[in-house]
């Protein structure tokens, strides 16, 4: 994991230096035990990993990091599932809808998320990636695992020049992925 993140690193310095100036410093291992304890959660590795690299993006950037969503800070991300997760069974009545097991780490501004799924709800694979939508019902896992999303948006990276870059790409090479599915 911290190979493939010292790629991304390289790749936002290159061809987005203006964003990665906006990054928000990496957490220590001691902030995250913090928030662990504050949550009452235990933080994945490859998660931590990524927030060791980063803490998401400043409260003032509104650029896109991938599939025109924002890297959330850890204690903002967990703070939104801990708010989400108080509605199942209130405003989400849908079985799935919304998932206890679920940490959004990127989002749109507008109530969607990407998020990092700890048990592997539809699926098994704990540690995928599942697409939240507030207002829709397709709950599509987009990468089996946070190393390849990364190692997709590296590929991603891989094939741009400066001058060819739009801030607004999607995700979509990752094999066998996305897994379609809906809940009712």
């Amino acid at each position: 994991m911290e190979k493939i993140l010292e790629i991304l690193d390289s790749n936002l310095i290159k061809l987005r230096p203006d964003f990665y100036s906006k990054l928000n410093n990496p957490l220590k291992e001691s902030e995250i035990k913090n928030l662990e304890e504050k949550f009452n959660i235990i933080i994945p590795n490859d998660l931590k990993k990524l927030y060791h690299w980063k803490n998401g993006q400043s409260d003032d950037c509104y650029d896109s990091f991938v599939n025109n969503s924002m890297f959330m800070p850890l204690e903002d991300a967990l703070d939104s599932a801990k708010e989400a997760t108080s509605m199942i069974g209130l405003d989400f009545d849908v079985d799935n809808w919304w998932n206890e097991n679920w940490i959004p780490i990127f989002h749109n501004g507008g109530g969607d998320h990407i998020c990092y799924d700890i048990s592997g709800i539809f699926t098994g694979q704990k540690g995928q990636l599942i697409e939240f939508w507030h207002a829709d019902n397709d709950r599509n896992v987009i990468a089996p695992n946070l190393k390849s999303f990364i190692e997709a948006i590296n590929k991603f990276y891989k094939t741009k020049e400066i001058k060819n870059f739009d801030e607004y790409f999607e995700i979509e090479k990752i094999k066998d992925f996305p897994k379609k599915f809906y809940v009712v």
